[in-house]
């Protein structure tokens, strides 16, 4: 499929997120066999953020992460841009709607900041990761959570298989196929694993660790600021 330029891309990607959100949840496990539920747990655990922490979750959806942090004692604020997607929340913690390019919160404000599924849905990775960097205090931990391609050439023409054909024909069957044609293919918006890395120390992270689950199907970044 096309994708949408960047000068429409915030446009196109909060339309599709407003349209998919009543079923977004419920085809998230489907689609990944529930593995999505353990990959948001461990990108919680690798914060290590002691109980009472404050923890901005960026692009919270219907609020998966959410319940992770809260789960774990600590205090999460979830921000999207899709109000369908804030609609269908089922967390309890504040949810603000807001620009994860212009986050609406103050410099060194909170001590943790997670992202799940989403660096591919920004306008500028750049701009996430240097917003990410100033609402973050000296000391705190960002997890970034997001789909990835097996290094292994078996298993990676086995996995475009099934994300790139079976996931859009199941998600035309129970909700959108525009929007789950979408998602495989905005992988291309993704760099290198490396690149990513490489990224997250232009912004100032330290300590930064990449870790591939699912066969290489998803990946978790982790970062401090020092």
């Amino acid at each position: 499929m096309t994708l949408p330029t960047t000068e429409h891309k915030a446009e196109a990607v909060e339309a599709m997120f407003d349209r998919i959100a009543p079923r977004y949840d419920r085809l998230n496990r489907v689609l990944t066999f529930r593995l999505d539920v353990g990959w948001r747990r461990k990108a919680v655990a690798t914060l290590g953020l002691p109980p009472g922490a404050t923890v901005l979750d960026i692009a919270c959806g219907t609020g998966d992460l959410c319940r992770d942090l809260a789960r774990e004692r600590l205090r999460p604020i979830g921000v999207d841009f899709s109000a369908g997607m804030l609609a269908s929340a089922r967390t309890v913690a504040p949810l603000v709607r807001g620009d994860a390019l212009q986050l609406p919160f103050p410099n060194e404000s909170v001590d943790g900041v997670t992202c799940g599924f989403a660096l591919r849905n920004f306008v500028s990775l750049d701009g996430f990761f240097a917003e990410t960097a100033r609402v973050l205090r000296p000391g705190g931990r960002a997890a970034f959570l997001d789909v990835a391609e097996p290094d292994n050439a078996v298993l990676r023409a086995g996995h475009n298989l099934y994300f790139r054909r079976v996931v859009p024909f199941v998600g035309g069957l129970l909700s959108d196929r525009a929007a789950y044609a979408y998602l495989p293919a905005s992988t291309a918006y993704l760099p290198a694993p490396a690149a990513l890395v490489a990224m997250l120390g232009e912004h100032g992270f330290t300590a930064v660790h990449r870790e591939a689950f699912g066969l290489g199907a998803a990946q978790l970044l982790t970062g401090t600021r020092p």
